[in-house]
């Protein structure tokens, strides 16, 4: 089972304003050219379930999950129950640091393909990482900054700059063998 874990810092925003931009799945695919869809419905209070299509290698990488807002704690878990990943469960967690908001993403996830996973997997854990930072400071309108993690600060810069033909995120789902 590979991790993953990014966070981003969106100064002069309350956790509870950042939760509710953070959960609005639904809008993710245009905020990242790599997310191809994201179809959300409301199941009860305080759960959805949601079906992601996302561009991975030379296919496309399916699942749908099962969020769970926790919104006094300022948490979503979710969980895959159908999809390409032999498994695949996270939590976004927000929390205060004095007037910023920390938007901390972590999964955990298994392609169930042993002898891929030395190849997969570093390349899925990226594409995650820059993906979800992108979304996140796209949320945010570009007000945010990831920490901890120079290389994926240094990619989303990248991105961000005109002179660079394409994201390394679009460029992993673009190149290789697919998912599906």
């Amino acid at each position: 089972m590979r991790n993953v874990q990014v966070t981003i810092r969106v100064p002069g925003v309350e956790a509870a304003a950042a939760f509710e931009r953070v959960g609005a799945f639904g809008q993710y695919s245009e905020l990242s050219s790599v997310i191809r869809s994201v179809v959300s419905r409301t199941t009860g209070e305080g759960r959805e379930e949601s079906d992601w299509d996302v561009y991975f290698r030379n296919g496309i990488l399916s699942w749908t999950e099962t969020d769970l807002f926790d919104r006094r704690n300022l948490t979503i878990s979710f969980e895959q129950t159908d999809g390409d990943f032999a498994e695949f469960s996270g939590v976004w967690r927000l929390t205060a640091e004095g007037p910023d908001c920390l938007v901390d993403f972590s999964a955990a996830f298994d392609f169930g393909i042993p002898s891929l996973a030395g190849i997969l997997d570093p390349v899925a854990e990226r594409v995650f990482k820059e993906t979800i930072a992108r979304v996140v400071i796209s949320l945010f309108a570009g007000n945010a900054e990831v920490v901890g993690d120079e290389a994926v600060a240094r990619a989303v810069a990248a991105a961000d700059d005109p002179a660079v033909s394409s994201g390394s995120a679009v460029a992993a789902g673009a190149a290789g063998a697919g998912a599906r």
